[in-house]
């Protein structure tokens, strides 16, 4: 009876551990997207290189790569191409054509309603569009819609009132978009494109403002 109660003592610490790690790492890496499409094959994680949390302003983009803990690079065969173009229209009605936006930095911001790390993410994406003018940053949240729960456009819209959101929000099929944003099946996802409308950067996982700023200020 002993050993009986000892194996199963075992048994229960292994499922919590197993579970506590599942979960970390779901939180960390971010959630998956429905359906799941595969991504550049060259995403791979790198362990970062010291423990520094949050990158200063004046680092360079390859150091704050370098830096990094709690997200990823991705897409990275796209570095340096002019991002697609896409005409999308928001939450509001209003269009947004990707390319209308040269001379200044856009933050394209791939995300959903249902996912925890992207919902953590919001209030420093909120403070950065409070702290960054519109004519210096554009600002796209984009949620491939569902026409069922958890994420038809009505429950963005309702979602975003609820969090008093103060950046622009698309619900839009994943159809209305091309290569590489259709393959996004990872969430919280951005890309970086700089004023002369090319991809700067990629990442996965969640994103502090500094981490933010300096990579929008990093050469």
């Amino acid at each position: 009876m002993y050993r009986q109660n000892r194996a199963q003592k075992h048994n229960w610490l292994v499922v919590m551990f197993t579970t506590v790690m599942l979960a970390a790492t779901v939180f960390l890496a971010g959630c998956r997207e429905e359906p799941s499409e595969q991504t550049n094959p060259q995403n791979k994680q790198e362990k970062p290189a010291t423990n520094v949390e949050n990158p200063t302003a004046g680092m360079s983009l390859k150091d704050v790569i370098r830096y990094r803990r709690y997200w990823d690079i991705a897409f990275t065969s796209w570095y340096g191409q002019v991002a697609p173009d896409f005409t999308l229209t928001d939450i509001a009605g209003k269009q947004h054509r990707l390319s209308d936006y040269r001379g200044k930095n856009v933050m394209l911001i791939f995300w959903a309603t249902w996912c925890g790390p992207c919902i953590r993410e919001i209030p420093d994406l909120v403070e950065l569009r409070k702290t960054i003018g519109e004519d210096k940053l554009t600002m796209l949240a984009i949620s491939y819609v569902s026409t069922v729960p958890p994420n038809t456009t009505e429950i963005v819209k309702g979602f975003v009132k609820r969090q008093n959101i103060n950046y622009t929000v698309l619900s839009v099929d994943r159809s209305d978009v091309s290569r590489p944003y259709n393959q996004v099946n990872s969430i919280p996802c951005s890309f970086f494109i700089d004023p002369e409308g090319k991809i700067k950067l990629a990442t996965l996982g969640i994103l502090s403002l500094d981490t933010i700023k300096a990579i929008l200020q990093a050469k």
